[in-house]
């Protein structure tokens, strides 16, 4: 019996999906746990492997095209089945990705189907193929060719007669098919009547610009930002910090890593753990609103945000107040290096309590950050500067130079006040002076 190749759902709020591309052809063999193509949801990339072994069949969703989780998007045939039904096609015809899939799928037919095809201006992409393995036989194009002549039958009064491949060269190349002359069945423009009524000199206007879809994970970052800027209303507050002591200690530290022969520790790592034990005397910092309810969690998993090439993702650093300094900087590391392969998988990116987001090595002395729901607040930090600052001492002041740091903490005014965010603020700053708190 053919077997579905479903598209999978990874998240519990997952939709749809997007196929980025198919690693096996139609009429491949494959084998059960085989990758078979590659998705993309608005936070992951992953791979989808084949749910038993055969011949892949139906191959009904193209690249860059976005399908429902759940729904059919091949089936793996044992020898001599047939797919179950006829599968719908829906490909982009405009788009490079969508032709060179239809060249794919016309691969498929037998040369007599290709050859019957090429007569009538038939486009073989959406044609579902009955023969073994989905191939696409002379039977299958007589079928679809019966089709267009009942469709061309009902055509309104006014309207050229045309191919579904010919209106969509004509419409790529912006010609009126009023004025072509069909060659086809009852003077039906064919493809080939399009493409030979454009001129080969023809050149086509370059756009003054180039238009990327918004999907993926770009898509999604547009719409939780909007969303949570139009409904969480921000407050920001900014707090300058001495990363004397705290510099002292990652010194310390990879001193001590380097004698183990371990990653050293970087300054995200020591953020990461104040933020956690911080988050664990302030409750309300780090919480979250779903709809009339607000959820106090009992545990820090702090996500830090990670810049892509497409992006912006967060994967989180889970219990980060039960854990180490070296072990969150190892699992900062490994994170961070996953996302920038496209190897991170939901569970890295889901669940986070409280964000950090470090703008510091790119020159960057302070910023505000949009919320990411549905947290209720995000840290902002930026780069570490020596500075001409005034100490005061009990004998006096003293003016030193020391290195400082601005942090911004965005917060959810929906679920915390000023002077409760205000509170968590001094506390991270009093443990980044003065790390030996974190012990206390």
């Amino acid at each position: 019996m053919a077997t579905p190749v479903i598209m999978p759902k990874l998240e519990m709020t997952q939709e749809t999906a997007t196929v980025v591309a198919w690693i096996k052809e139609e009429g491949d063999r494959v084998e059960k746990g085989e990758p078979l193509l590659t998705i993309e949801t608005d936070k992951v990339t992953v791979d989808v492997e084949s749910p038993s072994t055969g011949i892949l069949a139906g191959i009904c969703a193209a690249p860059d095209q976005v399908v429902p989780v759940t729904e059919v998007i091949a089936y793996v045939l044992q020898p001599g089945e047939r797919l179950p039904e006829a599968i719908p096609v829906s490909l982009s015809s405009s788009s490079q990705q969508g032709a060179e899939w239809g060249e794919r799928r016309a691969a498929m037919a037998t040369p007599v189907a290709q050859r019957m095809a090429a007569e009538h201006g038939l486009d073989l992409a959406p044609v579902a193929g009955t023969g073994p393995g989905g191939r696409i036989t002379k039977a299958d194009v007589e079928s679809a060719l019966t089709s267009l002549e009942i469709v061309a039958q009902d055509v309104p009064s006014g309207q050229v007669r045309a191919t579904p491949a010919a209106r969509r060269i004509a419409r790529e190349r912006s010609v009126a098919l009023a004025d072509v002359n069909g060659s086809g069945p009852r003077g039906r423009v064919q493809a080939s009547d399009v493409q030979a009524y454009v001129p080969r000199e023809a050149t086509v206007p370059q756009p003054e610009a180039e238009v990327v879809p918004l999907r993926g994970m770009r898509r999604t970052i547009a719409q939780r930002m909007q969303q949570s800027y139009q409904t969480a209303p921000h407050i920001t507050l900014t707090v300058e910090v001495d990363m004397s002591a705290a510099d002292a200690l990652r010194r310390e530290l990879n001193v001590r890593a380097g004698a183990l022969g371990v990653p050293r520790i970087s300054v995200t790592a020591i953020l990461v753990k104040v933020c956690a034990w911080a988050l664990q005397r302030h409750r309300w910092a780090n919480a979250s609103l779903d709809g009339d309810q607000i959820h106090l969690h009992r545990t820090s998993n702090v996500g830090v945000a990670v810049a892509l090439d497409e992006g912006l993702i967060v994967p989180v650093i889970r219990e980060a107040e039960k854990l180490g300094i070296a072990e969150i900087s190892s699992r900062v590391r490994d994170l961070a290096q996953r996302a920038r392969q496209n190897a991170l998988t939901p569970a890295d990116v889901t669940g986070g309590t409280f964000t950090i987001t470090n703008l510091g090595m790119f020159g960057i002395d302070r910023f505000t950050a949009i919320i990411n729901p549905p947290e209720s607040a995000i840290l902002a930090v930026g780069r570490i500067v020596k500075r001409t600052v005034v100490i005061e001492r009990e004998d006096g002041e003293e003016i030193a130079v020391r290195p400082m740091m601005n942090m911004t903490l965005s917060a959810d005014h929906r679920v915390m006040d000023g002077a409760v965010a205000a509170r968590f603020l001094r506390d991270l700053v009093d443990a980044l002076e003065h790390p030996n708190l974190l012990l206390w």
